[in-house]
């Protein structure tokens, strides 16, 4: 079934349908709302506002975007809100992502989780827009227009502080993590 019969489904009283928005989302909802809160149980408070509003509000939902990049907008928007984050004033320097190979040996998985958790502690001491952009663009596989569709910047402002905190992430990354892995090279964003 599709997710715009889904929405139809629930405006025409199937409440029970919405579980599967719940269900598909929660996951990156809630990394996006920690992106912006930091800490977790803030994220979750947000994460269950946002389902509720985005419930109460679905009426509202014109299919002109995928349902994720409106659900993910109300999160972005209700984390800001709860945070009275300033997440765009940073001048901070810039960032870089991982591509993360991932094979079925039991020490190449090792290494592989030895390197989620060291991107993931990078993620973290980043200022929270630039982790959020990062964790869009490469853990979401959103491309700029959807990232733009998001968080309410242009495309233009999307691509450049994707450039800085690719930048950044370089170098905050652990020097042994720079060496043993490929970093994605500053790439034209064609997603």
């Amino acid at each position: 079934m599709t997710e715009p019969a889904r929405v139809q489904q629930v405006l025409s009283g199937n409440t029970s349908a919405f579980t599967y928005f719940v269900e598909a989302y929660q996951d990156m909802a809630i990394t996006i709302a920690y992106r912006v809160c930091g800490n977790m149980q803030d994220a979750e408070d947000v994460v269950q506002d946002s389902f509720v509003k985005a419930y109460r509000n679905l009426h509202a939902f014109r299919g002109e975007s995928k349902f994720s990049s409106w659900l993910y907008r109300i999160v972005y928007n209700t984390a800001t809100s709860f945070t009275h984050a300033k997440m765009w004033q940073s001048d901070a320097d810039l960032s870089k992502a991982d591509e993360n190979p991932s094979d079925f040996d039991t020490e190449r998985q090792l290494e592989t989780a030895e390197t989620a958790g060291l991107v993931n502690d990078t993620l973290r001491r980043m200022p929270p827009g630039e982790a959020l952009l990062l964790t869009l663009y490469y853990l979401d596989d959103n491309p700029v227009k959807e990232i733009a569709k998001i968080t309410g910047l242009n495309e233009t402002n999307v691509k450049v502080k994707l450039f800085r905190a690719r930048k950044l992430f370089r170098e905050l990354l652990p020097k042994e993590l720079i060496t043993a892995s490929k970093l994605i090279a500053d790439e034209t964003f064609t997603r």
